[in-house]
């Protein structure tokens, strides 16, 4: 029973969002619970002590919270220790239920449909007038569904009765359902506002169609240690969605020396980047508990596998180290993961590069990063 209750924590382990923390933009699309699967014996069998019991299942329902404060600048590698000494660092909070349903088709097959509700909040100096000495700090805020992804699974070394892994593929869809061009308002005076598409981080959408690719593996050690690994990957062909970056300003005529640069160099509008995740680590299982502990990397890259770069987007990466607990109850499996941040990176953007070509200066943005996240769910088959 312990092996297939370490398997059942790798998938609830996965299932926590690929959500790089903070103003890198990744979207909740990449924490479906794919590693669901690996909880399904091939012959359809499930141990209980020393007793063999059919499981009959066919449906996996996972419901999941997930929390974020980013608020710490880095540019490169280099922390911007003073943006939070003299407060002018901007904050994200993120709060996500993420819901996702897999349908077992047959002994190869499955199919798993993962649809995020978002609630963000966005608080900072620049975006508003808050920028002058002596006035108070706004926020702006989103909320809704985010984008719908629908993948198709199918076992490469499916897990059979005496075997000590398997391999899980997955190839999917992400539609755009969430709102990529959410608005709210801007201060431009204590007493005066204006409304405009809120920044790319804080976006329920990103307003682009795509495709995702998984691999999800299992290793048994022993019947106590356990090892696993997940890969997945979105591919976003669409360059950028048109969503303006400006927060509701409008484009002068002729434009101003800033407008004029951010057009130059596409940064005016919003890009549809790419996203991936990499994890890897091992499982200690005793009885209806297994703790977990691995390696979490995440990335929203410069370039895009396929279309191209424009637009607005801070790619970075976060290195963390992703500790977790998973408790399992007859048909519900409870589980707590908490990655720590490692290593952050703000490398440089595509307008970045366009910038640094044309003026022979180097130039690149920063983004804001959390030191950890929270997430937390149950899982039920039926």
């Amino acid at each position: 029973m312990s092996k297939y209750l370490s398997i059942t924590l790798i998938i609830l382990a996965f299932y926590s969002q690929a959500s790089a923390q903070g103003c890198v933009a990744i979207r909740t699309v990449g924490g479906l619970n794919t590693m669901q699967h690996a909880g399904m014996m091939h012959d359809g069998m499930m141990h209980e002590g020393t007793q063999e019991l059919k499981d009959t299942s066919k449906w996996d329902l996972n419901v999941s919270g997930r929390y974020f404060k980013s608020y710490k600048h880095f540019n490169g590698t280099d922390e911007q220790t003073q943006r939070v000494e003299e407060q002018t660092d901007v904050r994200n909070f993120s709060r996500t239920l993420d819901i996702s349903l897999v349908r077992k088709i047959n002994e190869q097959w499955s199919i798993g449909v993962d649809l995020p509700l978002v609630y963000n909040e966005r608080s900072s100096l620049y975006e508003h007038v808050s920028g002058t000495k002596g006035n108070p700090r706004y926020s702006t805020y989103s909320q809704g569904i985010g984008d719908l992804r629908i993948t198709a699974y199918k076992w490469i070394f499916a897990p059979k009765q005496g075997s000590k892994g398997n391999l899980l593929g997955g190839i999917g869809i992400k539609l755009p359902t969430g709102n990529y061009k959410a608005t709210d308002q801007f201060h431009y005076s204590k007493t005066a506002s204006r409304e405009g598409p809120v920044d790319q981080s804080i976006q329920p959408g990103d307003g682009g169609w795509g495709m995702t690719l998984e691999l999800n593996g299992f290793r048994a050690i022993d019947n106590t240690w356990s090892l696993y690994g997940n890969a997945y990957y979105l591919i976003n062909p669409m360059g950028n969605n048109g969503v303006s970056t400006l927060r509701g300003v409008a484009i002068a005529t002729p434009p101003t020396a800033s407008q004029a640069a951010a057009i130059k160099y596409t940064s005016n509008v919003m890009s549809v980047p790419d996203q991936y995740l990499l994890r890897a680590g091992t499982n200690w299982t005793k009885e209806a508990v297994t703790i977990s502990l691995g390696a979490r990397y995440e990335c929203v890259p410069a370039s895009d596998l396929i279309g191209d770069n424009t637009g607005f987007r801070r790619p970075g990466t976060v290195l963390a180290l992703e500790p977790g607990a998973n408790y399992s109850y007859k048909s519900l499996n409870f589980y707590l993961y908490t990655p720590i941040a490692l290593k952050r990176e703000r490398p440089q953007s595509y307008p970045d590069v366009l910038k640094s070509n044309d003026t022979k200066v180097f130039s690149r943005g920063d983004a804001a990063f959390a030191d950890y996240s929270i997430s937390v769910g149950v899982g039920y088959k039926f």
